[in-house]
């Protein structure tokens, strides 16, 4: 691609997209790692430029690869499309900033996970008609693995990782 004439910037962008969608979470500092590869390839230009392409690129091709994050924006995408405007927001997480709101139930029930070990608790996220969908779901590669481990953790019998 350098040989050929393309931007260099181009090419920067296109790494950042790789850390994101290919690697992910299995391995999160590559992200930090082609982000400041973008930002040196902006200052410094070619020719060389071409050598942080390169440290960036060798350190993305060594990493664990996941597209879990991917598959899950693209999943929570595709179910509000077709789902539509039947997804409500749950009462129990809705601010409850006015009278009519409280006596309406906003925030009624709310589980506040800071004041409980780890700074979590079980409690429903999602709107009732999807409340039992995982769009999340981490790999065994990389750091993915230590996630997946931990949320297995924390929603205990309540969700499949």
């Amino acid at each position: 691609m350098i040989e050929a004439g393309e931007d260099v910037k181009f090419i920067a962008r296109r790494l950042i997209i790789l850390a994101s969608e290919d690697i992910g979470n299995a391995s999160p500092n590559g992200l930090v790692l082609a982000n400041a590869g973008f930002e040196a390839v902006n200052k410094i230009g070619m020719p060389e430029a071409r050598i942080i392409l390169s440290q960036v690129t060798t350190y993305l091709a060594s990493q664990p690869k996941s597209n879990a994050s991917y598959t899950a924006i693209n999943d929570a995408l595709a179910e509000v499309k077709n789902s539509g405007d039947s997804l409500e927001v749950p009462l129990h997480l809705r601010n409850a900033p006015t009278k009519l709101m409280k006596d309406l139930s906003y925030g009624k029930g709310y589980k506040y996970s800071h004041d409980y070990d780890n700074n979590f608790t079980q409690q429903q996220f999602l709107p009732d008609l999807i409340k039992d969908k995982q769009f999340y779901k981490p790999t065994e590669n990389g750091q993915e693995k230590t996630l997946k481990e931990r949320l297995q953790n924390f929603w205990k019998g309540k969700k499949k990782y």
